[in-house]
């Protein structure tokens, strides 16, 4: 059977557009990964292309969210999520919701999310498994008591110094009570925090300190007749800090990061911590 044979010139026009094709592979490949939220028809790091995909508890409580309805924007962390996705690019429209339950959002492995925030502490061990943004919140440490109690009409830590207060041993609130507030009676050590509020309710003590989240649940939830007293200042204590948790290695962390500073630089973070977790929430500063 006798063989075709090619020209030269025909050799270089086919060579010519092997060239085209390899050119425009490699362009195409420079191109994926690509997170912008325009959706543009590259490759996107978001789980949906084009929005912006959020996961909270279920139920998401307040006042992080207001009748467990976040896509109102109303909560803490509600208001926070669409302030991220408004800076990173998104419309209201464009976010997603969908809900994990906090176990589940920091174990290993691939998500259905984009970001999730739960009031998820920033720690080494886990971010061996998920990657945290810089944090959004520090958490103050807070004073809980009972209805009757001599706290109830408290206002400052001046008037916490005669009281006998509690703490779970181990704690940043337990440091808070001996190097901040340092009342004059020692405080009252206890393994749990149960242990504790059963002491608040037996009246073995006068109040309690955790962090400002406990002490919503705690005083709203879980004690009949509690009292959030109010808040340490921000620069008083230890605080414990919360981050976005997504994916480990991520290729979303560090814009969404971008996102979160430039919210914190700008006084944004701030405000919405002011309208949901300040005063007008039941939480005063105690001076």
């Amino acid at each position: 059977m006798s063989r075709s044979v090619l020209t030269r010139s025909t050799r270089l026009r086919l060579a010519a557009v092997a060239a085209v094709g390899v050119t425009a592979l490699a362009l195409s490949a420079c191109q994926t990964g690509d997170a912008s939220p325009e959706g543009d028809g590259a490759a996107s790091a978001y789980v949906t292309d084009g929005k912006f995909t959020i996961g909270t508890g279920e139920p998401a409580y307040f006042p992080y969210v207001i009748d467990d309805a976040p896509e109102t924007g109303e909560g803490f962390e509600a208001a926070v999520a669409y302030a991220v996705a408004e800076e990173l690019g998104f419309a209201a429209d464009d976010v997603v919701w969908v809900r994990s339950t906090f176990e589940a959002a920091i174990a290993p492995g691939v998500k259905d999310f984009d970001v999730n925030l739960q009031q998820f502490t920033i720690s080494p061990e886990r971010a061996q498994n998920v990657d945290f943004t810089s944090p959004y919140y520090s958490t103050p440490q807070a004073v809980v008591t009972i209805e009757g109690s001599s706290l109830a009409d408290a206002s400052s830590i001046a008037d916490l110094s005669d009281a006998l207060l509690g703490a779970q041993t181990g704690t940043t609130s337990l440091t808070t009570i001996e190097t901040i507030i340092e009342p004059a009676t020692a405080p009252l050590v206890f393994n749990t925090n149960d242990d504790a509020v059963l002491a608040l309710q037996n009246g073995q003590v006068d109040g309690i300190v955790v962090d400002l989240p406990t002490a919503f649940y705690m005083s709203g939830v879980q004690i009949d007749g509690g009292i959030l007293v109010g808040q340490l200042p921000a620069d008083a204590g230890i605080s414990d800090e919360w981050g976005f948790v997504l994916t480990k290695d991520s290729e979303l962390t560090e814009e969404v990061s971008a996102a979160v500073d430039a919210l914190r630089e700008d006084g944004t973070l701030d405000a919405i911590a002011e309208e949901w977790l300040g005063a007008d929430a039941g939480a005063p500063v105690l001076g």
